[in-house]
């Protein structure tokens, strides 16, 4: 446990050792970085009349209040507000640590100033994306950057990717946790990745010229985008061939999703791919991983890094911990960081199985697992298709069981009011793009079959695209994340696709 960069001196390691390691380190975290320096802690904690010596186990989180977005907003009083978690040490404080005493006097005073420098200011940002409230920030020191290459450089270990392999990260440019985060995963493990930027930088052309040019074995991206590119590529009639592993993030993964990728690889002369989804959120300044499976094999879940990080999976009625192997809703607590720190972060997220200390049936390694279907609580949605009642639609559900559909390539789900009147009924449409050689009479038929047996939904429009119509409604290179669900209930309407990108001509189908 003494340098946790290898991460083989504590994968192996039980879970009563692991869990009493990371007790420990809560501790000593609390005690010398958030307590005395969090602002929004610091008050906590004396409200609470709490201190760092309440807490020397996992167990004794329970003692803190959840943290959730909603905490992190700025207010019409308090628009720094986001600021309140940013760790913002006292130089007076600091000095008068014997720790530090020591290392200037070893050292230097000079040299030690700037290893502070180095440790606690601030220096790069990354943001939520701001879906359902407004962006939040999260500040990062070079202390942190260093934890971003270690936990990015574990995705490659655990994917086994050798030092002469090469990679092409196709995650949008943005300030967002994926892009930055395989960007220092190839520094970090010095393997040769090329940025591309995503479709809003280089554009699907550029995308697929890269990949020609390069011949990587890793492909990084998120899957529509990837699905988009290896799909013109197809149409094409190009060649990837050497493709050994993709690495998905930023958006859920579904079964059906692995093998259409899988798929369109085997067409492009790759038959043996594997798959790696990631997990990750801003909040966390991490992201974790599966072990690289074949597509239509079930995944063993994200392996956790317990050096980084606490991982709670609680009841999201009651707050309450869940034994290991129950589901609920993930929480997070760093153990490690500077710049903005939350502690007992409620995600939304919901675990379908929770957290595991077995074995993995894969590599063997004994760190802790998140296994199961991982779904967002706001993608559960009250739909009102009738006058008398509503009707609740899982949206994670649903994209799964389209992804899951044979013949079904991309998809888009859209929300409206009917007669575009606000206070009309629901209205819920889907355009399409089919695969393979069934007909779009057979595959309506499939999709209203398969929404009516499983949601007991009636789509109130089918609408069927070409592959080209569909990049251009999802606005593949255009938006930070293609867009597969569209709300426009607000009486928004659908913006135009640009002069030079092929105009939509749905062919309709009406219940």
């Amino acid at each position: 446990m003494s340098n946790p960069r290898l991460t083989h001196q504590w994968q192996h390691l039980d879970r009563h050792t692991v869990v009493g390691f990371q007790g420990h380190a809560l501790h000593r975290y609390l005690r010398d970085c958030v307590v005395p320096f969090s602002p929004h802690y610091r008050k906590l904690f004396k409200g609470r009349n709490l201190t760092a010596d309440d807490f020397h186990s996992v167990v004794d989180l329970k003692k803190l209040p959840f943290t959730s977005k909603e905490d992190l907003l700025p207010t019409p009083d308090d628009p720094r507000h986001t600021l309140e978690f940013v760790l913002t040490p006292d130089a007076k404080l600091l000095a008068r640590r014997p720790s530090v005493i020591l290392r200037a006097l070893l050292q230097g005073r000079t040299r030690v100033h700037d290893e502070l420098e180095h440790e606690w200011r601030p220096i790069f940002m990354t943001s939520t994306t701001g879906r359902s409230t407004e962006p939040v920030p999260f500040l990062y020191t070079q202390h942190d950057i260093r934890n971003l290459g270690l936990g990015s450089g574990r995705i490659v270990e655990i994917g086994g990717v050798l030092p002469d392999e090469r990679m092409v990260n196709m995650f949008p440019f943005a300030p967002h946790l994926a892009f930055w985060y395989m960007y220092h995963a190839g520094i970090d493990r010095n393997v040769f990745a090329l940025a591309t930027g995503g479709g809003k930088v280089m554009g699907t052309e550029g995308n697929i010229r890269a990949i020609q040019k390069l011949k990587p074995q890793i492909l990084v991206a998120m899957p529509t985008f990837l699905y988009h590119v290896l799909q013109h590529a197809v149409e094409e009639k190009l060649r990837f061939e050497g493709l050994r592993i993709l690495v998905l993030g930023g958006e859920k993964v579904p079964d059906g999703t692995r093998r259409k990728l899988g798929a369109l690889c085997a067409q492009l002369g790759s038959p043996d791919v594997r798959i790696m989804a990631t997990y990750g959120f801003t909040e966390a300044k991490l992201a974790w991983t599966e072990c690289p499976v074949a597509p239509g094999t079930t995944p063993p879940g994200y392996h956790l890094y317990p050096d980084q990080g606490i991982i709670e999976i609680i009841n999201p009625e009651t707050g309450e911990p869940m034994p290991d192997g129950q589901g609920g809703e993930i929480v997070w607590t760093p153990l490690d960081q500077r710049g903005t720190v939350v502690l007992r972060y409620r995600t939304g997220d919901r675990c379908e199985h929770g957290v595991t200390w077995e074995p993995c049936p894969c590599c063997g390694r004994r760190m802790p697992r998140l296994v199961g279907k991982i779904s967002r609580v706001s993608d559960v949605h009250a739909l009102r298709f009738q006058k008398v009642k509503g009707t609740i639609v899982d949206f994670n559900e649903l994209e799964c069981a389209l992804d899951d559909l044979p013949g079904l390539g991309a998809w888009q789900i859209e929300l409206r009011k009917a007669h575009d009147d606000p206070l009309d009924l629901d209205e819920l449409n889907l355009h399409v793009a089919r695969t393979g050689e069934g007909s779009e009479t057979d595959l309506e038929y499939a999709l209203r079959e398969k929404l009516h047996a499983l949601f007991e939904l009636t789509p109130n429009k089918i609408l069927f695209h070409s592959s080209a119509e569909l990049r251009v409604l999802q606005k593949v290179g255009v938006a930070l994340k293609e867009q597969k669900v569209v709300d426009h209930r607000d009486g928004s309407r659908r913006v135009e696709p640009p002069h030079d990108a092929p105009l939509p001509s749905p062919r309709s189908s009406y219940p």
